[in-house]
């Protein structure tokens, strides 16, 4: 790799820092693309020592790349995304996958079909995490930021995932799940409150 194909495949990373995601930080601020694959990245980190036989290493790998493929087509909220804006970012990702110098080149592509495929254990956890990323950011933003389907939708998304996963997974997305309703509840004006406003 020469230094100019260094800092190019660096400039298009770049990009997660200014492409915004659906979801709102807990000061009402929208999330970037690179801030959710952090802390996702981050989340993967705090398993160690809770997941046996799980490479931790790869599943990092995978939260930090996974959604590279939004550096060339921008974040779209999964309740909206088509089967075309899917191939669209697979062909981005694969694109720029090309572009690298082996042995980087057949190590991504790898990560990338393994990610794709949610066969191995390590992918299992990455799809799990991430969605479950998305579920506690919105039950830490302004509910006034949800959109009306979400109320409904946090309570199950990523559940099915956490249920393929590790057990600790499926006892994280269980607790999250709880954190939103407790969050409706809240939110909810009471009968009282209702009729004031009448």
């Amino acid at each position: 790799m020469t230094e100019q194909q260094y800092f190019d495949l660096v400039h298009i990373a770049e990009r997660l820092k200014d492409n915004t995601r659906h979801c709102v930080t807990s000061q009402g601020r929208a999330e970037s693309v690179a801030e959710h694959s952090w802390r996702l990245a981050f989340m993967a980190m705090l398993l160690d020592g809770t997941v046996e036989g799980v490479d931790l290493g790869r599943v990092l790998e995978m939260c930090i790349l996974h959604d590279l493929g939004e550096a060339m087509t921008g974040d779209i909220p999964s309740f909206w995304k088509t089967e075309a804006d899917e191939q669209t970012e697979q062909a981005g990702v694969f694109g720029l996958v090309d572009t690298l110098p082996e042995p980087l080149q057949s190590r991504w592509r790898a990560l990338f079909l393994e990610m794709q495929a949610l066969e191995s254990r390590e992918a299992k956890l990455y799809k799990a995490l991430d969605k479950l990323e998305a579920v506690i950011q919105h039950n830490e933003s302004p509910l006034e930021s949800w959109l009306p389907l979400e109320k409904e939708l946090n309570l199950v998304y990523g559940a099915e995932e956490a249920a393929q996963s590790e057990p600790f997974v499926q006892k994280l997305r269980a607790k999250a799940a709880e954190d939103t309703r407790a969050k409706l509840k809240e939110q909810r004006p009471s009968k009282r409150a209702e009729k004031e406003d009448m």
